[in-house]
């Protein structure tokens, strides 16, 4: 039975999502070479500043001593044209003399953006581009929106009750929802660069920041702190992984010890200018794509929300919403946020607790 490109480009998607938490800023990319209906090898991009898919995958056939002239080589993302960590892909691909490469969507890094496609038609090789386009996109919807924008894709957690709050009048929570919940916030982490949060966060959670439970790396810690309120104890502060701390700089002069102290942990302190003390979520954005961070995972609370939201941040909500009812207290949005839709993506249960993945966009 003959395999449709489709087919292919599926396992493709698969293999890349192998290079999860270990490739970013860089794509994931997943490649499978083909002759008469059989694939030959297969790769994968496998971390940040290795060989890129297509590479690994020729490498795998020439071990097996495979020919590659007419073959058909499948990817998810267009190969790379320009010198950066690793020579460029088409010239390995084209060197081996492909007759088909398969792609499932264009590259939009500018660096790339159809040269890639350009050089491999100018060369012979025909090339088949948008096969599984919107899976090819939304599997690299971090990337995508990095290399556009200049600004990381942004997700915000949120654990609420049924009747809409994240916490009770006096500011408690507690757990909120189960363990399962629990656990798989762990793995939402794994998958993205940064984790980020406010200083209320830090004072009323103290809370560690790290992926635990399950195998993954740990994301760079964020820490929003406009007039450094946060105690030096704190475990954000007193155990890795990286940390940065992001303050106002009008506040510095007030706060020399802290900074000292903190700077002589080993947590890196970025002064931007704030507004009474306040910073603005968007400089903290695009300092953060200067550090090479592609995404960035909120967990804070209603204020570090609601400052998302208002310089109309977020691409993505997790929401996790469980069983039990507080009656009053904090709402997880506050009532002037600016408006925003939501469309649904996935929907899960975890026991009594339902999550809901949705796509954010602002009018």
């Amino acid at each position: 039975m003959k395999r449709s490109d489709e087919f292919w480009m599926r396992q493709c998607l698969a293999l890349a999502k192998n290079g999860n938490g270990n490739v970013s800023p860089n794509p994931l990319v997943g490649c499978v070479i083909v002759r008469n209906n059989r694939k030959i090898a297969e790769g994968y991009h496998e971390y940040f500043g290795g060989p890129h898919a297509e590479v690994n995958a020729i490498k795998a056939a020439l071990l097996k001593k495979k020919n590659l002239k007419g073959a058909t080589l499948y990817v998810n993302l267009e190969p790379c044209s320009h010198f950066g960590k690793t020579p460029p892909c088409v010239d390995a691909i084209i060197l081996h003399e492909f007759a088909r490469v398969v792609i499932g969507t264009m590259d939009p890094n500018p660096k790339v953006a159809g040269t890639g496609i350009r050089k491999l038609r100018s060369s012979n090789i025909k090339c088949k581009v948008g096969v599984l386009k919107n899976e090819a996109q939304l599997l690299n919807e971090h990337f995508i929106k990095y290399i556009s924008t200049g600004i990381p894709f942004v997700s915000l957690k949120a654990a609420q009750t049924s009747d809409g709050f994240i916490a009770r009048d006096n500011g408690s929570s507690g757990w909120i929802t189960n363990k399962r919940s629990r656990m798989y916030v762990h793995h939402l982490r794994t998958m993205h660069d940064a984790i980020l949060i406010g200083a209320s966060t830090v004072t009323k959670d103290d809370p560690l920041l790290t992926v635990r439970h399950l195998k993954g790396n740990n994301p760079v810690r964020v820490i929003i702190d406009g007039r450094l309120s946060s105690a030096v104890d704190s475990k954000v502060f007193t155990q890795p992984p990286k940390t940065l701390l992001y303050v106002s700089e009008t506040e510095v002069k007030e706060t020399k010890h802290k900074i000292a102290e903190l700077t002589a942990r080993g947590i890196e302190i970025i002064q931007l200018q704030g507004r009474h003390g306040r910073l603005n979520i968007k400089s903290v954005l695009k300092d953060l794509a200067h550090r090479n961070i592609a995404s960035v995972f909120v967990e804070g609370g209603q204020k570090i929300y609601s400052a998302c939201i208002s310089a109309k941040a977020v691409d993505k909500l997790y929401l996790f919403t469980a069983k039990k009812k507080f009656g009053s207290g904090l709402k997880t949005f506050a009532e002037n946020s600016v408006s925003f839709k939501k469309r649904i993506r996935t929907e899960k249960r975890f026991g009594t607790d339902v999550f809901q993945e949705y796509d954010i966009t602002f009018p």
